[in-house]
């Protein structure tokens, strides 16, 4: 029985699991991990693809990503492209976008034929047609048909894309354009062939644990109830037994990041500008590739709990690592920011597949809750979460409250900062999360979104009472500057 009810996802962590443990004990190399793909499809009879060598070879490029490699045999490593397309994979979709459905019932008045421009629709034995050599796709036959017959299907990975990032060449191959990819990772997600996946840095962080290197973990707070009945403690606790030094809540920067927040929200709503949020990385590229004004005039200065934390950590040990582990890709992205205190970044998928790897099972440990964050700092990785911090944060300095709006999805985010563009946004702060729900949604989680809301509202029960300054009084961030 599988983690994922998807099997190119279990694929994909069959392949880490492997990778990780033949890391683990000083094995992995391409023919070992090449070998095991071949384990993984066994046989002449293929289950997928038109044969089993070409479900090898999309086995083959994804275990080269799982190994920090690029996808397609690209000869040198391009940090930019955290997340690739495995041509192999991809099947080039060769449905046409607009069709005409049964339907059609080749009516009198024949309003798709006076609305196409083209000339591309004419009138078949049974129903109309379409000249796909002239049609544009411009879809107004699809407006006017009374019957609905005529319908608009738009490849997965293009209609889930909020920039319009997502190409094809000349035999239907998906290609990203980096120049506008967010790495929101949404593409990832509606590809029903897997063919979009990111690249992993499981190799590097497992080699440097294995040489000693001192290296601390940073929990995105959407690590809660992701595996099973492990509770927080614990799964800090199987984090450690990996090899690292200590492992830390990024709720903890959380609240520094929400506190200091409130303070610009409110210069931010004397100079009469709205302030946009900062923790989600694919929102903050979205304002800097697609809305440079907005992001010059309006997104926070403040780093996200991520880089906030980070920076204290390597303020106190310099010579350490700093890994992240949460749901997001395009935290991988943010690591290699300039301002960046972060070295690697692992998702949920690879740490379970580095605890398996190890035969660690968190569930079994003994551990117990320490010093820890507060609730509103936890409550980050649910949409609405950041902007109920920085109302906590108001609310504990004695200011006053202010209007806020929570664009759930990249869509809507996108929405939203086009009204700050154009002055129509009527809110004093704008909180953005690319992942319908927040980052327990995000693409890398393992559980379902509904099941964490409801094992961190319980196991955070504890946290209700501490407040944000509470909090900042045992993690003392005085001297960090959390700004970028």
């Amino acid at each position: 029985m599988g983690l994922f009810s998807s099997d190119a996802r279990q694929f994909k962590f069959d392949i880490l699991r492997e990778v990780s443990e033949e890391t683990f004990n000083g094995e992995l190399s391409d023919e070992n991990i090449f070998e095991y793909v071949k384990k993984l499809i066994p046989g002449t009879k293929a289950n997928y693809r038109c044969c089993v060598y070409k479900e090898r070879e999309v086995l083959r490029q994804r275990a080269r990503l799982a190994m920090g490699k690029m996808a397609n045999d690209e000869p040198s490593y391009d940090s930019k492209k955290v997340v690739q397309v495995i041509e192999a994979a991809c099947d080039g979709c060769t449905i046409m976008k607009i069709q005409i459905t049964d339907n059609c019932r080749k009516c009198m008045a024949k309003p798709c034929l006076s609305a196409c421009k083209f000339g591309a629709i004419h009138m078949g034995r049974d129903r109309a047609v379409i000249d796909y050599e002239k049609c544009k796709e411009c879809g107004l036959c699809v407006k006017v048909c009374p019957f609905s017959a005529i319908i608009t299907t738009e490849r997965p990975c293009y209609a889930a894309c909020p920039v319009n990032a997502i190409g094809f060449d000349e035999n239907g191959i998906a290609v990203i354009d980096y120049d506008k990819c967010i790495n929101c990772a949404q593409c990832q997600i509606a590809c029903p062939f897997g063919a979009v996946e990111d690249i992993s840095w499981v190799v590097p962080v497992i080699q440097l644990i294995k040489m000693d290197v001192p290296m601390y973990a940073i929990i995105a707070p959407a690590i809660q109830g992701q595996f099973e009945s492990a509770t927080l403690p614990q799964i800090k606790k199987g984090i450690e037994m990996l090899g690292f030094k200590g492992v830390y809540e990024a709720a903890i920067g959380a609240d520094a990041v929400a506190y200091e927040e409130e303070t610009e929200l409110l210069e931010h709503i004397k100079a009469g500008k709205p302030l946009t949020t900062s923790c989600c990385p694919a929102f903050v590229n979205m304002a800097k590739l697609h809305f440079p004004t907005v992001y010059e005039n309006n997104v926070s200065t403040l780093l996200s709990p991520m880089m906030a934390l980070a920076k204290k950590l390597k303020h106190d040990h310099p010579e350490a690592g700093i890994v992240f582990i949460g749901p997001c890709v395009a935290k991988k992205q943010e690591a290699t920011e300039s301002f960046s205190s972060v070295d690697f970044v692992l998702t949920f998928e690879e740490i379970l597949a580095m605890l398996i790897a190890k035969r660690i099972d968190p569930q079994t440990l003994e551990a117990k809750e320490e010093d820890y964050p507060s609730i509103f700092g936890r409550n980050f990785a649910q949409g609405g979460g950041v902007s109920k911090a920085v109302i906590q944060a108001a609310k504990e300095k004695g200011h006053e409250d202010f209007t806020g709006y929570y664009a759930d999805g990249s869509f809507e985010c996108k929405k939203q900062l086009t009204l700050i563009k154009v002055n129509k946004f009527n809110y004093n702060i704008l909180e953005g999360m690319s992942c319908p729900g927040g980052c327990i949604a995000g693409p890398a989680t393992i559980e379902d979104p509904n099941i964490i809301k409801g094992r961190m509202a319980k196991e955070n029960l504890q946290a209700e009472k501490k407040t944000i300054e509470k909090s900042l009084e045992i993690f003392d961030f005085t001297g960090i500057n959390i700004h970028r």
